[in-house]
């Protein structure tokens, strides 16, 4: 059981043994051997693992004795022996000669198998019985792969002069599994000796003690009357998602038509929670009821673009109108831009606008920031450009259209932006920045401004508990929290709609007020909700080795009174 020369030599192999002839090696010198094949190789424990598998699934043919099913069982038995390798060895041998049996060309000595289900059996009993250690997947998968049927157990009872049937000493067996809760083995259990015993309670049992894996299992091996109880102990307990995934699974959505149908509506419900409203309405498959009540969700969200859009989209005509009263309940919900005294938003898609946004924020105090794009929903595909940036004081934000300002003037927005995100004198604020920051820098790799900045911080690391992102902590702050309903909204469309010149904009504004608290509530105590701020003001430099040393803290080379002010708008 070695390796080639050339792989021995090669460094991070194994350090393997090399004997090629098993017939005078007894499963207790083998097992020596591979442990210290283990214990001497160089790799990672997960590649040691298929190594040695590998091995010990070649040297199987190599004559042990009395046959390779026999003497895996033997290993079987002298495994426990070897302490905390025990366990993991054993899973290595039994996963060897599974993969044995499907690559050998040479049909197996009955024999060989006959002797080694006996073997099995025995060493069940004695797992069973206590008097050989052993966890219960080892004992499942030993039963599995040398097929111990009942008939065997018989036998292994007879020859060890225990007295009852296989039947009566696995009943018993397999109650006291369940009064344990060791449910996963009783159901494989009850599976492998085609038992039914339990009766519909134990379902109930296992849905009750949330053990929904082995709940299905049972199920899904009783059949389909088994099944429909199943998804019938899902609905009672409003586990919607479970039910759903039994119903697909087994077929059986036309059974359950109304439950099948609130499944849907909750997965929707779950998706526009969290603004996933293009996937939402790709699940609702145009199924006219469905969609309805993505419509309401939108109503119910303050989401009126997205009422229209899909009204429009699918003649959803007779849908009544959103009350006058129930559209003003809903903006009383969350914060809006004219409540925080916003003069002008200013959208910057050309090099003027860009260099006006730049002259005027280089003149603040303190800025906010934040950027957009457009989700992408593809499982395994690149996320999408950074479409927008919003950067702004209180009075005034500015949006800049990044995908456009990169195509016309890449070089002049890496000017003005870093000027801006490199400046001492001007405090950044983000939330959660160092996502974002790290997104634009994947977004315009070329670009040098969001490779380097200095005096951001991030507002988010202020407070020492989580608030539920930045609208928890605006309804924490300021009393009302931000509907981020457009949040997934399609940041690429032009032109952007109002509501959504309106989100982005609160997004960097509203950072400025949560700071102001922070700034004129200053901790007095460990026990606070916020430590104090100016701790947390970082900067952050692509290559640092080459760059010149700079202050930790850049605020104590500003005086307190700089931050003290409102900002120059």
């Amino acid at each position: 059981m070695g390796l080639d020369p050339e792989e021995a030599e090669s460094p991070g192999t194994l350090c393997l043994h090399a004997f090629s002839d098993l017939t005078h090696v007894s499963p207790l010198v083998f097992l020596y051997l591979l442990k210290e094949c283990y214990l001497h190789g160089s790799c990672k424990a997960t590649k040691k693992f298929q190594a040695l598998q590998h091995r010990v699934h070649q040297v199987l043919a190599n004559n042990p004795k009395p046959g390779p099913s026999t003497f895996i069982v033997h290993c079987l038995n002298v495994l426990p022996v070897f302490g905390v390798y025990g366990e993991g060895f054993s899973h290595l041998v039994i996963s060897a000669l599974r993969r044995y049996f499907k690559s050998s060309s040479a049909p197996a000595c009955q024999e060989d198998v006959a002797s080694a289900r006996m073997l099995a059996a025995r060493l069940f009993l004695a797992i069973v019985g206590g008097y050989v250690s052993y966890d219960e997947k080892v004992m499942l998968n030993t039963l599995k792969l040398f097929d111990v049927g009942l008939t065997t157990i018989d036998e292994a009872l007879l020859s060890s002069r225990e007295e009852g049937s296989a039947s009566a000493f696995l009943e018993e067996y397999i109650s006291d599994l369940i009064k344990s809760k060791s449910f996963m083995t009783a159901v494989s259990l009850l599976e492998h000796f085609s038992f039914s015993f339990p009766g519909e309670t134990f379902l109930q049992q296992m849905v009750e003690d949330k053990d929904f894996q082995a709940a299905e299992k049972w199920a899904t091996f009783m059949g389909r009357p088994s099944l429909c109880i199943l998804v019938q102990e899902y609905g009672s307990r409003n586990m919607l998602k479970q039910a759903y995934n039994v119903m697909m699974k087994n077929n059986l959505q036309h059974d359950f038509p109304d439950l099948c149908y609130k499944c849907k509506e909750s997965a929707l419900k779950d998706l526009a929670e969290k603004a996933c409203w293009d996937v939402a309405e790709r699940k609702a498959k145009g199924d006219r009821q469905l969609l309805e009540y993505l419509v309401y969700l939108a109503m119910e969200a303050g989401y009126y673009e997205k009422v229209d859009e899909l009204c429009e989209r699918y003649s959803l005509e007779g849908l009544p109108k959103l009350q006058e009263a129930e559209v003003d309940f809903v903006n009383k919900c969350f914060l809006h831009l004219n409540d925080l005294a916003v003069e002008e938003v200013v959208w910057v898609d050309e090099v003027n606008g860009l260099r006006q946004a730049t002259s005027f924020l280089e003149g603040c105090k303190v800025v906010g920031l934040d950027c957009e794009w457009k989700p992408n929903y593809m499982k395994g595909s690149k996320p999408n450009k950074v479409s927008i940036m919003q950067i702004g004081s209180d009075s005034k934000i500015f949006i800049l259209d990044l995908i456009k300002l990169y195509d016309d003037a890449s070089e002049i927005l890496d000017t003005c932006l870093s000027q801006l995100l490199q400046s001492y004198s001007t405090l950044k604020l983000g939330y959660n920045f160092q996502c974002d920051i790290k997104q634009l820098a994947l977004s315009y790799g070329d670009l040098k401004c969001f490779k380097r900045y200095d005096m951001l911080l991030d507002i988010q690391n202020v407070f020492k508990e989580p608030c539920g992102g930045l609208s928890g902590l605006t309804k924490k702050i300021l009393g009302v929290g931000l509907n981020k309903t457009r949040r997934n909204s399609d940041w690429e469309q032009r032109p952007l709609t109002q509501n959504q010149l309106e989100y982005a904009a609160l997004d960097a504004a509203v950072l400025i007020h949560i700071f102001r608290h922070v700034r004129d509530h200053p901790p007095h105590d460990s026990s606070s909700e916020t430590v104090q701020w100016k701790s947390h003001i970082v900067s952050h430099m692509d290559n640092p080795k080459k760059s010149k040393k700079k202050p930790k803290c850049h605020s104590t080379q500003t005086s307190d009174s700089t931050f003290n002010k409102p900002s120059s708008s």
